[in-house]
């Protein structure tokens, strides 16, 4: 069975899946692609069945990414146990998928994206959990979407190592 991995942000057309796309080449380079499945989705379904934002795309182009054809959902109850690993954009995602958990197992598998950016978590240093938000890119322009590829890619490589520790114990 795989070792199932979901990035979660407010409508899934950007972070989430921008982080989905960065996730899986990652994970598919260190040779991990056949044991880690990674999806995303968002809190909200006010964006459910739309594309990727064009300008998030543009910025996973510009980086040499390939950007699959895929569609926005709303995260449910069932998708927490059913991942080993959820990754919330940002603190206030976290809550809502801690919420959204049935049991403390299902809560516990919630991780904030940016823990695994050693840069970042010395921001963190005992302060609050919303120190390690990703930037939302919504409102602005290319440059905020190349500032929230940026800091995704910075904790990518913490996330294949956790998870590559994961899967070396199943």
């Amino acid at each position: 069975m795989p070792f199932r991995v979901m990035t979660v942000c407010t409508g899934n057309i950007c972070r989430s899946p921008m982080a989905e796309v960065v996730l899986r080449t990652r994970f598919e380079s260190a040779g991990l692609g056949g044991l880690v499945v990674v999806d995303s989705t968002g809190i909200s379904d006010e964006e459910h069945g739309n594309p990727i934002d064009p300008r998030a795309g543009t910025a996973l182009v510009g980086r040499g990414y390939d950007v699959p054809r895929r569609v926005a959902r709303q995260v449910r109850a069932t998708d927490l146990p059913a991942h080993d690993l959820v990754l919330a954009m940002t603190s206030t995602h976290a809550r809502a998928l801690r919420r959204l958990a049935r049991d403390t197992d299902a809560a516990g598998r919630v991780a904030m994206y940016r823990a695994f950016d050693p840069a970042a978590l010395s921001l963190l240093d005992g302060g609050p959990e919303h120190l390690l938000d990703v930037d939302d890119p919504w409102y602005g322009g290319p440059e905020q979407f190349e500032t929230c590829l940026d800091e995704i890619e910075a904790a990518v490589d913490g996330i294949v190592s956790h998870v590559r520790r994961a899967v070396v114990v199943l």
